[in-house]
């Protein structure tokens, strides 16, 4: 079978480029049909549910005013005769009961609550400063007071409906009318239409879902509020903003967005809308109805798919009669281009098997050639230490020549002493002359017994006791610290670790050297050593309050044949060496750089299985 030429791709591109393009047709021509359908019904039902909005806002309308007939309403208000509180109380109750309304009040100019139809309740309005409320303020002005907020006393939201009651031509008072309306949203809930309403600071204030009142519709700047904070409208809600996914206008007074909506599980999903929103008579507020699009969108896609299917139908029909004649001339294509590739690839096998094995030749040699490496420089390690050692013994023989000079020479003196003694009979100070001769022995021995250790080397195998170690390591340099007073402040906790004894040894004695040569000139010399296991590896710090190193110093540390020691004291190889030892057992020693005066060398080791884990010395 032939494969498809460039002109059959760019054919079945185009024909499903025309599927495509004429499904969209249909869907967006559905969709703008379904839509302006949807907006004509939702402008016909926004007007009628507008008009129920202002007819139940003009049932209470008329209740301010009918306060001024009371005439012990106008005797409380004027101040003149007597006007008993309790009186004005009961008729605002009574008044309120046949209104329905939820509660009445009487405010002197003042702003002051003289009575109220709640006067009964524990939350009673009656002595309340509502001065700040702006129905207050328009009442008090001759101008219709109306305001929907928050009670400062109960928190309960109400609109309040305000007018300044006249005596002898000027306002002594204002007549408050709070009412709930509550039973709009409960109508709203009850038949399943979802609206809000919004008033002149873009909060809404009703709403068929209760999750979105008190939300803005619009974003609210910091100025606005902070001052809608000071008013107390809304009783210090966070007036979050309503969020809308998407939000598209589609004509005047009509938005296509996506909001969330309570899916009747307690979750909320994104839903599509169609907005409309239309002005409340009498009122800076907007009514807003929510028509679900789903039900509109889903049409328009089975109108789109419809469509495209019928063309593409047609069109399967018109290329299953021209293909079917081509079907065994691409069957016998199809076997011959399989043949082909498999030729190609039992080839590209046969040659990445040879390039394979090629590679693994060339990796065994390379393994071969560093292992031969690693044991050269294990042997080329060992050698150093023991030159290290010898160089060490070497430095060492003066002091320890003078060490075993001093024992001599009380020794020659001691035995002719005892002699003498003995001959006269003394044999309390002969007793006491040998024990000394007894303990110099002692001595020198143990002199004798470090050096010989510290060159022959432990028996440990591949595990060093730190503790041990760093005890070997101050024998050996024991003269050294007994030559001045040297203050060794030693906080080692036990343990072992995956190295050579000897060569922890090495280390320890390179690093405790370094630190005498550092406090050679300092006043109170001082050399801590700490030592505690972290995690799965032991840490060693071996600090000193020397002369420290320069920054050239730093940089050259660790290459070989460099020392800072004056005088052409050192080999040079006693850091580089211990760097090494320590790399080679898997740990790493390193400066310091964030320490004080003086030096600090920081040795990590891997503990061993079987690390001691007993307390401290």
């Amino acid at each position: 079978m032939n494969t498809p030429s460039l002109r059959q791709w760019l054919l079945a591109a185009l024909l499903l480029c025309v599927t495509l393009a004429l499904g969209l047709v249909g869907y967006t021509l559905s969709e703008r049909l379904g839509l302006k359908a949807q907006a004509d019904a939702g402008a016909r039902q926004l007007e009628l549910h507008t008009r129920a909005v202002e007819s139940e806002l003009d049932k209470y309308t008329y209740l301010p005013s009918v306060l001024e007939l009371e005439r012990s309403v106008q005797t409380l208000l004027s101040g003149v005769g007597d006007a008993p509180i309790a009186a004005v109380n009961q008729y605002l109750e009574g008044l309120r009961e046949r209104s329905g309304s939820r509660a009445i009040f009487l405010m002197d100019v003042n702003g002051h609550v003289l009575a109220s139809s709640n006067w009964r309740d524990p939350d009673s309005f009656i002595g309340e400063d509502l001065a700040f409320r702006p129905y207050f303020k328009d009442a008090l002005l001759g101008r219709p007071g109306r305001f929907y907020g928050l009670g400062t006393t109960t928190g309960e939201a109400g609109y309040f409906l305000a007018h300044g009651l006249r005596a002898e031509g000027r306002i002594v008072g204002v007549a408050v009318v709070k009412v709930r309306l509550d039973a709009l949203e409960a109508r709203w809930q009850k038949a399943r239409l979802e609206a809000f309403v919004s008033d002149e600071n873009g909060i809404i204030i009703l709403s068929s879902d209760a999750t979105r009142r008190l939300k803005s519709v619009e974003p609210l700047d910091e100025e606005s509020r902070a001052r809608l904070a000071r008013s107390l409208q809304y009783y210090g809600f966070p007036l979050d903003e309503l969020q809308f996914s998407q939000r598209e206008s589609v004509g005047p007074g009509a938005e296509r967005l996506i909001l969330g909506q309570d899916d009747g599980y307690g979750d909320r999903r994104p839903a599509r809308y169609l907005a409309q929103s239309l002005a409340v008579t009498d009122t800076p507020w907007h009514l807003t109805l929510l028509t679900p699009l789903k039900d509109q969108r889903r049409e328009s896609i089975v109108h789109g798919v419809l469509v495209a299917f019928g063309f593409a139908l047609l069109v399967f029909l018109l290329i299953a009669r021209n293909e079917r004649r081509k079907v065994v001339a691409t069957r016998l294509a199809a076997r011959e281009a399989l043949e082909t590739a498999n030729d190609l690839l039992e080839k590209r096998i046969a040659d990445r098997t040879k390039a394979l094995r090629n590679s693994n030749e060339r990796l065994k040699s390379q393994i071969r050639e560093r292992r031969q490496a690693e044991q050269t420089l294990r042997k080329a390690q060992d050698e150093l230490v023991r030159a290290e050692k010898l160089a060490t013994i070497g430095q060492m023989s003066t002091s320890i020549a003078h060490e075993l000079n001093q024992p001599l020479a009380a020794l020659r003196t001691l035995s002719g002493n005892t002699i003498r003694f003995l001959e006269r009979g003394h044999l309390e100070v002969a007793d006491t002359n040998l024990r000394t001769i007894n303990d110099l022995v002692d001595r020198m021995g143990r002199i004798i017994a470090t050096l010989r250790a510290f060159a022959r080397g432990g028996d440990r195998g591949g595990q060093a006791e730190v503790a041990s170690a760093l005890g070997a390591a101050r024998g050996v340099l024991q003269q050294r610290f007994e030559n001045r007073p040297i203050r060794l402040d030693c906080q080692v906790t036990p343990g072992c670790v995956e190295i050579e004894q000897t060569r922890l040894e090495q280390i320890l004695v390179n690093l405790l050297s370094n630190a005498l040569d550092a406090v050679e000139s300092s006043a109170q010399p001082v050399i801590e050593v700490r030592g505690q296991v972290i995690d799965d590896s032991y840490r060693l710090r071996v600090s000193d309050n020397g002369t420290g190193i320069d920054t050239h110093g730093r940089q050259r540390l660790f290459e070989p044949f460099f020392t800072t020691k004056l005088g052409g004291h050192g080999l040079g190889l006693g850091l580089t060496l211990s760097a090494q030892l320590a790399a080679a057992a898997k740990g790493q020693l390193s400066l310091d750089e964030q320490a004080g005066s003086g030096a600090s060398f920081l040795l990590t080791l891997p503990l061993s299985a079987v690390s001691n884990r007993s307390t401290s010395p």
